[in-house]
């Protein structure tokens, strides 16, 4: 039982200036966090309570899927992400350490890096300690802090330069035992969420720079989410934008007959696709082609999309190469002989096709029979492009962004979209990261094979402010009843009476003895302070004992969810009490 007046809850009447959102706002009004500088926070009292209880629950799932905790260090020689697989595309987001003195170290090869994530060290580890397939599996987790380079950090503990994160690593001998791995981990985080109160919803996501053959990601929704999640309740189906696709092209869709013969003609001064949809020309979005240069591994590459589409960047992701970027205006001309606006992949129409690494298009192009594209000369392009008669495609994929209202891939009914919270992410990673440092076991024939591993972190502190934002109203936090920092918060009113203060210690004793953590708000303050800061912090359930009201023989009850507020006899208050603890209890 602790006594608001000896515990330190500094809550704020007002927002601070650089707080954009409402969970953010109420991190720092409710006295959970306190601003250190850009993306770095201290956890004050109340939020050190419910990080706690995040990780112990967070512990408790995962050591019943079969988890065995331990802690890697926060700070990793560079040379075991310089000799993994994503050091190039990993480097900009680290945070570099190098050693006092050290000085003549090249700024771009540090000696020391903070970790975002762990697979280049737990993966030596295992190397070096598991060599048989009598030992497997085994999946190993932490809960610590991690660090990211975040150019722009934002959003409280959203996006943060400093964070909690779980963090476990499988290793299984078999891929089928590598899915069963994943799975288990996969019910893990759904017992973890249902758990602290949270709605999760697990949406199929990009591997992106982690790598593997598939993962999901678990989506808080919330209006301010950092991504999009694409869905329909009634198959089922959920992905991230980056990851959605859609039924809008049939498996089956015959290819188009050439309408007639390529033809050239002047479009001065058009260089984009709403320029070409207006008159004179007048050539609808969805019958033209969009042709876009990228440059993959230092060499140029084509994305054709429709004329109507955007690309999802993240998709390229699926064509191998380990950076990529949108190539210059002066990489461009070189290839193509023509400058952006007027670009085409019909063949032969481009200076240097051979340069190219490949020309991948979006599926959807063949939606579109005989369309319009550039003709690789400026103030040109060309008619009646038949797909495949006329374009150089290497390779079809599925690259453009998917729209809310296009059909589900499962049922073909109209897909919605709804913003979400990442707040988890689990990963079938196979064997990248194992056959690079050579985490390999003896089968029971002596033959040596890579271990097939999976990666799953949940993001601590993100899911503490995920929780805040999800349950607020215009007063303050609602919290869930198992991870609040307080279950029961006994309001006094008049403090200075003894028999108050005895009846709040008594009540107070009823509830912990019911499974309830309680603070007793003895403040000398008026009762609207108390009121107002008990909604802020949003403790579940508020007791309050006043003069007046024990003169009456009653206490007053109230759900910080509800509006109602039950008087209570006093003769009645600690059965009663203890079983709304017990309800509380229930629904957690």
């Amino acid at each position: 039982m602790k006594f608001w007046s000896q515990y330190f809850i500094p809550t704020l009447k007002e927002s601070p200036a650089d707080a954009e959102i409402a969970s953010h706002k109420l991190l720092i009004r409710a006295g959970l966090v306190r601003k250190l500088g850009g993306g770095l926070y201290t956890y004050l009292p109340l939020g050190l309570r419910v990080m706690q209880k995040l990780t112990q629950i967070c512990r408790e799932e995962m050591e019943r899927a079969g988890a065995i905790e331990l802690q890697m260090p926060l700070l990793h020689p560079a040379e075991n992400w310089v000799h993994g697989p994503r050091w190039a595309a990993a480097r900009e987001i680290m945070f570099r350490a190098d050693s006092a003195g050290e000085g003549k170290r090249s700024p771009r090869e540090p000696e020391y890096v903070l970790g975002p994530t762990h697979e280049e060290i737990i993966t030596p580890l295992v190397k070096a300690e598991i060599t048989s397939y009598r030992d497997l599996p085994k999946n190993f987790f932490q809960i610590a802090t991690k660090f990211r380079n975040e150019i722009r950090p934002r959003f409280g503990l959203m996006r943060a330069r400093e964070f909690v994160m779980m963090d476990a690593y499988s290793f299984d001998a078999t891929d089928e035992g590598s899915v069963k791995s994943y799975h288990a981990m996969k019910a893990a985080y759904e017992a973890f969420f249902r758990r602290i109160g949270a709605t999760a919803i697990a949406v199929e996501a990009d591997t992106g720079v982690m790598g593997g053959s598939f993962s999901h990601e678990f989506m808080v929704p919330a209006e301010i989410g950092d991504d999009d999640v694409i869905y329909n309740e009634e198959s089922g189906y959920a992905a991230n934008r980056e990851k959605a696709t859609s039924g809008l092209v049939p498996k089956d869709l015959p290819d188009a007959a050439p309408a007639g013969g390529l033809e050239e003609f002047a479009t001065p001064g058009v260089l984009t696709i709403a320029a070409l949809e207006a008159a004179p020309h007048s050539v609808p979005a969805d019958r033209q082609f969009k042709t876009l240069v990228y440059v993959g591994d230092g060499k140029p590459f084509l994305v054709i999309l429709r004329g109507c589409d955007e690309l999802e960047e993240t998709k390229l992701g699926s064509l191998g190469f380990t950076v990529f970027r949108p190539a210059t205006p002066e990489e461009i001309e070189p290839v193509m002989g023509a400058r952006p606006g007027s670009l085409g992949a019909v063949r032969g129409t481009a200076k240097n096709f051979p340069a190219l690494a490949g020309v991948f298009a979006d599926q959807a192009i063949r939606l579109v029979g005989n369309g319009v594209t550039g003709a690789n000369k400026d103030g040109f392009h060309l008619r009646n492009v038949n797909v495949s008669r006329d374009l150089a495609v290497t390779k079809f994929g599925d690259f453009r962004r998917v729209r809310p209202g296009e059909p589900d891939p499962r049922s073909g009914a109209p897909l919605k979209v709804r913003r979400g919270i990442e707040v988890g992410h689990i990963f079938k990673l196979g064997t990248k990261y194992s056959e690079i440092f050579g985490a390999a076991y003896t089968d029971d024939q002596k033959q040596n094979h890579p271990m097939v591993m999976g990666c799953y972190g949940i993001g601590i502190s993100r899911t503490l402010q995920a929780i805040i934002e999800q349950g607020h109203d215009a007063d303050g936090i609602v919290w869930p009843w198992a991870v609040a920092p307080f279950q029961v918060l006994i309001c006094l009113l008049d403090p200075q009476l003894p028999e108050a203060m005895e009846l709040a210690r008594t009540l107070g004793a009823a509830a912990e003895a019911a499974g309830a953590e309680v603070i007793i708000d003895d403040r000398a303050e008026r009762p609207g302070v108390k009121f107002k800061d008990a909604d802020l912090i949003g403790v579940p359930l508020r007791l309050t004992i006043g003069g007046r009201g024990l003169k009456d023989g009653i206490v007053e009850l109230k759900w910080r969810a509800a509006k109602d507020i039950a008087k209570v006899p006093v003769a009645e208050a600690e059965a009663q009490l203890a079983a709304a603890v017990r309800e509380g209890q229930a629904k957690a």
